[in-house]
């Protein structure tokens, strides 16, 4: 067959583009085995890798993410009096003070001192409480939250809100554009027929197009004037355990109750989001003064798009830097490599290492990513436990004795690197104490998983596994 010029100067023209493909491969892709397997790919099948790699491997997403965080940024200079207005705390030990250092170096703020941190088990305890702040507030009450399901505790939520706005508080709402999805009747709706301010973060939309499941607001806070709550749950019946419904519809988490100066960092951290979703700017009210809390606090906020993976660098040196003890408690385990091999080390070099998971997770494919994973880990010393049900979606991790940090964050590739989280460090022993405590008391009514368990797995169930792990990027 002969070709024609105009044949030659198409081929010519693909294999120029694939050329300038694989250079983008080479500089873009942070994982050195996907930037060899995209510029083979675009060298040897030079049409075809081209296509593909358009379709599949510009970080279309990552290339929303920069523009996030730019406009995050230029925002975050706005609020930036808050870090110059926070008072610095000296911790007393070595190997706190070299954590804090990490930390600050990653997160750019500074850690302040004198708050008080209370845990809340569950929507039992947790939204009376945010309920009760509601009411008592005067001047605003920001609430953000991913999943914000219609049912019982809603309409206490909508109730609340709606009165606070009606006294002339500062009422503001943000959901996430997809957690918003989950419930068809939709409080955030009702919420703005009633006259309060709502907005949405990265609503789906056909025009102009924006279907990404990917770069949510995965964040919870809530700021009600020096009151403020944060950690992992989301509004819906399901956090209420003592409601008469079936377990598998049950939620266990836990929401933390804040006071002291680290409510003024949860108040930024709101006002960050919603100047994004509005282009509303409001100036900082004073800072929350200083209790009589003993907890030192920092506000790690994270998302894509940043040359720094703030959150999962602060998490694997927390691990890396630990002598003694790291606790995990999380729902989703499917870590990225970095924080697979530290962990691995700690417990190789003695560290006592536990991570408690759910023995009934909500996504059944994620308990087969897990299993795959699993081994590797045992085999290095670290234990693992399985939860007794109901579902257990709780984020915590204590370390060394005096290190937790709690917040939104799940221990996987989609909290640490393709959502926009919110997590809470907190230096204090007595704290810590506490929160390991409860993971101990609920890792003696679970179950210890074993080497021998997974080894013996059928081959179906190993390929299954295998076959999920492969995405995990992306679960």
């Amino acid at each position: 067959m002969t070709l024609t010029t105009l044949d030659i100067i198409a081929l010519a023209t693909a294999h120029l583009l694939s050329l300038v493909a694989a250079g983008n491969a080479l500089l873009t892709k942070r994982d050195p085995r996907a930037a060899l397997g995209w510029t083979a790919a675009l060298i040897f099948l030079p049409v075809a890798g081209l296509v593909i790699y358009l379709i599949f491997g510009i970080g279309r997403a990552q290339s929303r993410a920069e523009k996030i965080m730019r406009r995050y940024s230029d925002i975050s200079g706005r609020y930036a009096q808050v870090e110059d207005r926070l008072k610095d705390t000296v911790l007393p030990t070595p190997e706190a003070r070299d954590l804090d250092k990490l930390s600050r170096a990653l997160s750019g703020l500074p850690l302040c001192g004198g708050n008080s941190i209370t845990p809340l088990h569950n929507g039992d305890e947790a939204y009376p409480a945010m309920l009760e702040a509601i009411d008592a507030a005067r001047n605003h009450v920001f609430l953000g939250t991913y999943i914000f399901n219609y049912g019982v505790a809603a309409k206490k939520f909508i109730t609340a809100l709606d009165n606070a706005h009606k006294r002339g508080v500062d009422v503001r709402v943000l959901v996430d554009g997809v957690g918003s999805l989950y419930s068809w009747r939709k409080p955030v709706e009702i919420l703005a027929r009633l006259g309060v301010r709502t907005t949405r973060f990265r609503p789906l939309t056909l025009f102009p197009p924006n279907l990404g499941i990917n770069l949510r607001s995965h964040r919870k806070i809530l700021v009600c004037d020096n009151i403020a709550f944060t950690g992992g749950m989301n509004i819906s019946d399901g956090n209420l355990i003592k409601l008469d419904k079936p377990e598998k519809g049950r939620i266990q988490d836990v929401q933390f109750r804040c006071e002291g100066p680290i409510v003024s960092e949860l108040r930024r951290a709101f006002l960050l989001n919603w100047s994004f979703c509005t282009g509303e700017f409001t100036p900082l009210p004073p800072l929350a003064e200083a209790g009589q809390g003993t907890c030192a606090c920092r506000v790690v906020i994270d998302g894509p798009g940043d040359d720094a993976d703030a959150l999962y660098d602060i998490i694997c040196g927390a691990v890396n830097m630990a002598h003694k003890t790291v606790t995990i408690m999380t729902p989703y385990f499917l870590p990225p490599s970095r924080l697979m091999a530290a962990l691995r080390s700690a417990g190789q070099r003695g560290v006592d290492v536990r991570i408690i998971l759910p023995g009934h997770n909500n996504l059944a494919f994620m308990s087969w990513g897990i299993e795959r994973i699993l081994p590797e880990l045992l085999q290095a010393g670290v234990r693992v436990w399985h939860q007794a049900p109901p579902f257990a979606h709780t984020k915590l991790l204590a370390v060394d004795g005096f290190y937790s940090l709690v917040g939104s964050a799940n221990m996987d590739s989609r909290s640490l690197l393709l959502n926009f989280e919110l997590d809470m460090e907190i230096y204090d022993k007595a704290f810590h104490d506490r929160l390991a405590a409860f993971m101990l008391s609920t890792l003696a009514k679970g179950r210890e998983v074993t080497l021998k368990e997974l080894q013996t797995l059928s081959l179906p169930a190993r390929l299954r596994n295998a076959a999920v792990w492969v995405f995990s990027p992306y679960l």
